[in-house]
């Protein structure tokens, strides 16, 4: 049977396990949006991820968040404006690109 200092070992090793999965899918989601928005702009990698870290200080919302509502948008046309017009923004600052049209919000 574990003593105290084992038991809370164990929980530490939980805690760690936790942040790291929750790591690397935060990760996935990253890389995911960066390629939509490589293709989307034409742009390189590194690019992506300047456009992805842009947007993210401009609208003050976390990138991984920016980087789910992007995947959400690829998945079904919605994306917020304002991320919208960010979007827009910083690939006009790597490459003029525009946007395909997406339904109107609802």
């Amino acid at each position: 049977m574990p003593t105290d200092g084992g038991s809370e070992r164990i929980f530490e090793l939980q805690e760690e396990v936790r942040q790291l999965k929750e790591a690397v899918v935060s990760h996935a989601v990253v890389d995911q949006a960066i390629g939509m928005v490589v293709v989307l702009g034409r742009i390189s990698p590194d690019q992506g991820w300047a456009v992805l870290k842009e947007v993210s200080q401009h609208t003050n919302i976390k990138l991984r968040n920016v980087a789910e509502l992007i995947l959400v948008w690829g998945r079904t046309g919605v994306m917020p404006r304002e991320i919208r017009a960010e979007l827009e923004d910083a690939l006009d600052r790597a490459g003029p690109t525009q946007i395909p049209e997406a339904p109107p919000e609802q």
